[in-house]
């Protein structure tokens, strides 16, 4: 497969209609926070089974002459959201994942559109109305979308346990049944609450008369959000965290994120000096695990809500820091692993401008379908990313009223050092990391282009969504002599199908100082690349 080219624009998505709607919004003269919000909500209504309105999202965003920015629109824990409410309902062991209990953090990912919406207005001169951006998702939603095999198959999947949750079985079966792949999928109710928000806007969702009927509904169903806690709400303008690697400056989310993770993956390979290993060599991959083994030990121990966490992320990206996990890596064997973090369902999308504007985004409701419940009249599947809190008062990511729960989402963007920029990232739980890891190792270092760096198999360590093993996977287009020294090198492999969804669905753009633009889209996906 080869990579796509452009000059004026260009957009990547795990949807390809999520792609061509960012890319209609740059030939109207919109720039790449104006295309992704389109993007945001094309996608949002034509791959329902791994994100929605009612989940949360995170922008890295970079203009040239301008600092890098961010946008933390993540929703917090709700204020009844506290170990006493769930011992009153009868839930003392986990909250679960399904269900309204599980619903109880707030959805954050509409808040993003509009601090994007408003920055673009303010600082790159966008123009284009609210209306105009949504307007693929409203005509998506009312007249329908061809379903893709990924949304009949997991719907499939998960019939059985998601039925009885209020909403699913009217929402996302046909008479009970899995739509069929090329079928129409209509959510007329969806429809006319995205009229609502490109007619009043953005703020209506948490301050309106849609707040008022969201925060009624939820606590119908029985979730402890409330309007209050919509209300208090607001999207936050954040600086990215950075490493300073040898090749680039990189980019990622701040916590409750796992960004500092993906980072501390790269530095430590740098201190590692990875090149010295030719590319998908045995060695190249075993360093590549075992410096995710590293991070991961950072992240089970430090990650959680900002406002609770001992030390700044950024401490853990100093070179001094990533040497000494460097120096604990064994070159030559394969350290024990325990339990990962678990599922995650997301989109990651990227989009760069014919001015060199940078957008790296992500979208999830956590759990495939999120909660599983479906508001019944605005038809908003909500999330369920607050059922990875704790119930234990000692555990780091503690259940609190109004915390902000552990994200596995991450988008991650470079500047190098030879003047090309890069937007890149994946959807995936664990695997988000260790996928970011492979794009950027591929491209940075071995200088293959974005298609190739996604298409060539790839490998997970842990867990990641539809997975509960620890082993390390591989997909199954690795070489059998390459699986065989891995296994010598101590690690437990587990061979996945050839182009496997477990490894996450992928994508990347690089722009060279020249204006050129080079994409890749996941053929693991129902995705593409578009340009001009």
């Amino acid at each position: 497969m080869q990579p796509k080219w452009g000059i004026r624009g260009m957009a990547v998505a795990p949807h390809s209609l999520a792609s061509q709607s960012a890319l209609a919004v740059l030939r109207e003269g919109g720039n790449a926070l104006e295309a992704m919000i389109s993007a945001a909500a094309t996608i949002a209504v034509v791959y329902p089974h791994m994100n929605s309105i009612g989940g949360d999202s995170f922008w890295v965003i970079h203009a040239p002459g301008k600092a890098m920015g961010g946008i933390d629109a993540c929703g917090g824990a709700a204020g009844l959201a506290t170990r006493s409410w769930y011992q009153e309902h009868g839930i003392k062991g986990a909250i679960p994942f399904r269900g309204p209990v599980a619903a109880n953090t707030v959805a954050g990912t509409i808040s993003g559109w509009g601090a994007a919406f408003e920055l673009s207005k303010k600082s790159l001169g966008g123009r284009l109305p609210l209306s105009r951006l949504l307007e693929d998702a409203i005509h998506y939603a009312e007249h329908g979308v061809p379903v893709t095999h990924s949304q009949s198959a997991l719907t499939e999947k998960k019939r059985l346990e998601l039925s009885p949750q209020p909403g699913f079985s009217e929402t996302f079966l046909v008479k009970g049944k899995s739509p069929a792949t090329g079928s129409v999928f209509y959510q007329k109710r969806l429809a006319n609450t995205l009229r609502q928000i490109a007619k009043k806007g953005t703020n209506d969702y948490y301050r309106g008369e849609l707040a008022e009927l969201i925060a009624k509904e939820l606590k119908q169903l029985g979730s402890p959000l409330r309007l209050d806690d919509l209300q208090r709400h607001h999207a936050k303008l954040i600086n990215p965290l950075h490493l300073a690697h040898s090749l680039a400056d990189v980019y990622n989310m701040t916590p409750p994120t796992q960004g500092v993770v993906s980072l501390m993956i790269l530095g430590i390979l740098d201190q590692l000096k990875l090149k010295q290993f030719a590319v998908d060599s045995p060695e190249y991959v075993h360093h590549c695990v075992e410096a995710t083994k590293q991070a991961f030990k950072i992240r089970d121990q430090h990650i959680t809500d900002p406002a609770y966490m001992q030390k700044h992320a950024q401490e853990f990206l100093s070179p001094s820091f990533l040497k000494t996990l460097a120096n604990k890596v064994d070159r030559q064997r394969a350290l024990p692993w325990g339990a990962g973090r678990g599922p995650a369902d997301t989109i990651w999308m990227g989009v760069i401008d014919g001015e060199g504007r940078c957008v790296s985004f992500i979208q999830s409701i956590y759990h495939e379908f999120g909660s599983g419940i479906v508001l019944p009249k605005t038809g908003i599947n909500w999330q369920n990313r607050g059922c990875s809190f704790s119930l234990d008062p000692k555990a780091l990511n503690a259940l609190e009223p109004y915390r902000k729960p552990f994200h596995t989402l991450n988008p991650a963007l470079a500047l190098f050092r030879d003047g090309r920029s890069m937007v890149y990232g994946t959807m995936g739980g664990d695997g988000q990391p260790q996928t970011q890891c492979a794009v950027f190792t591929r491209t940075a270092i071995y200088g293959l282009d974005p298609q190739d760096a996604i298409s060539r198999p790839r490998w997970l360590l842990g867990r990641t969504w539809g997975q509960t093993s620890d082993t390390l996977k591989l997909e199954s287009r690795f070489d059998p002599a390459l699986v065989q020294q891995l296994r010598d090198m101590g690690h437990d492999i587990e061979i996945l199908a050839e182009l496997d969804e477990t490894v996450g669905h992928a994508g990347c753009i690089i722009r060279e100082p020249s204006g050129i633009l080079k994409g890749g889209w996941d053929p693991r996906s129902d995705g593409a690349v578009a340009s001009f």
